[in-house]
């Protein structure tokens, strides 16, 4: 296998995985409370529902620059929203 064919192959497993956090996000999502997303001031359930499974669509299809911008939505779920209504739920109120 040449390094080239051997980057291409990793590059095609990242975005997979990567498409299938965004699946795994929107799942996690819709499992969640509607009041959830209200109390930590996020958007409402079915639109990060909806961007999970758009941003995970644009990933594993690669579109040029629409993929990296899915990543991205798809890092601010799992990074930013999801800790943030986790504690909530947890009855962790504090900053």
């Amino acid at each position: 296998m040449t390094l080239i064919a051997t980057y291409i192959l990793f590059e095609q497993v990242l975005f997979a995985l990567i498409a299938l956090t965004g699946v795994a996000g929107a799942f996690f999502a819709l499992t969640t409370r509607d009041d959830a997303f209200q109390a930590g001031d996020r958007q409402t359930k079915w639109i990060w529902v909806a961007i999970l499974v758009g941003s995970a669509f644009v990933v594993i299809t690669r579109v040029p620059f629409l993929s990296w911008a899915g990543m991205v939505a798809i890092g601010v779920y799992w990074f930013d929203v999801r800790p943030h209504l986790k504690s909530i739920l947890n009855g962790n109120y504090s900053w």
